[in-house]
């Protein structure tokens, strides 16, 4: 798992290859990734929107932006957390993952909450060593 928090909303990812989803042989692979937001701050926020940059494993680079996760914008009460699960197919068997939330208080202030780089890695990648 990974894990980053910023102004006491931690954000954790699990992600998962999906063996049963991808066709290797037509260099298709799919992984879910499990996302919690704790919001261990003093302030309930909601999150708004919502920023990736999915870099394949030749260094392809996607953005993806837009509102809210999985079609909600929840906000979070301190010591609430929300969770969801969503996927991401890649053109080759490894890649990387990063980006940030957009969180906006109840006074209005607006925010980035990071959420941290996590590796997609599949049984179809050949480990090499850096």
């Amino acid at each position: 798992m990974y894990s980053a928090t910023t102004r006491g909303i931690t954000v954790t990812v699990k992600p998962t290859f999906l063996e049963d989803q991808s066709q290797p042989s037509e260099r298709y692979f799919v992984w879910a990734y499990h996302v919690r937001i704790e919001n261990n701050g003093s302030y309930t926020v909601q999150l708004r929107a919502r920023h990736w940059r999915i870099t394949d494993g030749a260094g392809r680079l996607q953005e993806v932006k837009g509102d809210g996760v999985v079609g909600e914008q929840p906000t979070l009460s301190p010591g609430q957390a929300f969770e969801y699960t969503s996927g991401c197919p890649l053109g080759t068997p490894s890649g990387i993952m990063v980006g940030s939330y957009q969180m906006l208080t109840a006074s209005g202030e607006a925010f980035d909450v990071a959420i941290p780089a996590f590796s997609l890695d599949s049984p179809h990648e050949t480990p090499r060593l850096n």
